[in-house]
């Protein structure tokens, strides 16, 4: 078992001095990555893991000590984030197919431990590439300090490989050149537009008044006390008046409308209506296709950044020198893709816990996963 688990930390290159180093790299990342998934959150628990459990694996086999807290917090300061991410996606692709026609979905979120006092992308925001269909991370970017993630979109397109998936990003992404960027990956977009694009926004609106759409779809669901329907209604581009703004779009084809209403029943029945626009660069015929992509670019939110913060409790991680939150997050989402993967009737979040209390279970997540 310890070769299957060091094995994916491989390509890590190690920061330390290795002549001075009691612990090889390999067990420490392991042990980091067994302890988020026995529902671990930080150094002292990495510690704890190595002290207990760590040889149940056959790790740290050529020490009787124990490394503490603070060998730990050494170690994820000082490694560079790229070497860890590149891991952590390359294993990932190991157990997904091509990217032909998967789901991207691009979106942000604040590491709120590195700077709790801080509004915006003061401290680490991450903006994440996340396959939906897989749950798996394809790539991860840090928003630089006084920008937010405009710049930041381009440079984690630049890391992927995306011929033939969809890309879907909220309104702050529809940037002109970024749907050029991602046509010119062989890839395809579909982008939300809300007022920071006023002139698009207001040619779709008059678009859906006075034409008719070529295909509509609706679908109602029921979930805690709440009944949400979902009604999506596509439009060709080519209907908009402005032919400059219908222009500036890289191989716009698609308009889309997703109206929803919630129904509150818990609150006697008090109804929310809204509606979301989207441009894409297919002419896919169905509008259920479209409100498929728009169902599935939230589980970047559901699947991912929901588990980080409830399940995984990053949001209180005060881990903050150097490379340490980065470093951190990216173990976390490979211990959420390896939960996430094995199918059976627990959450996430129970998952965990049970591996945490029967060891064969933590080695049936590992061995599902494929190590």
């Amino acid at each position: 078992m310890r070769n299957m688990l060091i094995t994916i930390f491989d390509g890590v290159k190690d920061p330390r001095k290795i002549d001075q180093c009691t612990y090889e790299l390999g067990d420490l990342m392991a042990i980091a990555l067994l302890t988020y998934l026995c529902g671990g959150e930080d150094y002292p628990d990495m510690a704890m893991f190595a002290e207990h459990r760590s040889r149940e694996f056959g790790l740290l086999p050529y020490t009787d000590r124990n490394p503490s807290r603070d060998t730990f917090e050494r170690l994820f300061a000082a490694l560079s984030t790229d070497y860890v991410r590149q891991c952590v996606v390359e294993h990932g692709k190991r157990i997904m197919d091509v990217m032909n026609e998967k789901q991207i979905a691009i979106d942000g979120k604040k590491e709120c431990g590195t700077a709790p006092r801080q509004k915006g992308p003061k401290g680490d925001y991450l903006l994440h590439a996340w396959v939906t269909e897989n749950s798996l991370l394809l790539g991860q970017e840090k928003v630089r300090d006084k920008e937010n993630e405009i710049p930041a979109i381009p440079r984690i397109l630049d890391r992927l490989v995306i011929d033939g998936a969809v890309v879907s990003i909220d309104a702050m992404g529809t940037q002109v050149d970024i749907a050029e960027k991602i046509v010119g990956k062989n890839a395809h977009y579909f982008l939300a537009v809300k007022e920071n694009q006023a002139g698009l926004l207001s040619e779709i609106q008059d678009v859906i008044k006075y034409n008719q759409p070529t295909s509509t779809y609706s679908v109602t669901e029921k979930e805690h006390a709440r009944v949400e329907t979902r009604a999506v209604s596509i439009y060709p581009a080519d209907m908009m008046e402005d032919k400059e703004i219908f222009g500036r779009w890289k191989n716009l084809r698609t308009l889309v409308c997703v109206e929803t209403e919630r129904v509150h029943v818990s609150e006697g029945g008090r109804t929310e209506v809204q509606a979301r626009y989207y441009i894409s660069d297919e002419d896919f015929p169905l509008a259920q296709y479209y409100g498929e992509l728009a169902r599935g670019h939230w589980g970047i939110e559901n699947g991912l950044h929901w588990h980080l913060d409830v399940t995984f409790k990053e949001d209180k991680c005060r881990a903050r020198k150097k490379n340490a939150a980065q470093n951190l997050s990216l173990l976390r989402k490979l211990a959420l893709q390896i939960a996430t993967h094995t199918q059976d009737k627990l959450s996430v979040r129970k998952r965990l816990r049970c591996a945490s209390w029967n060891p064969k279970y933590l080695i049936t997540l590992l061995k599902n996963y494929g190590f």
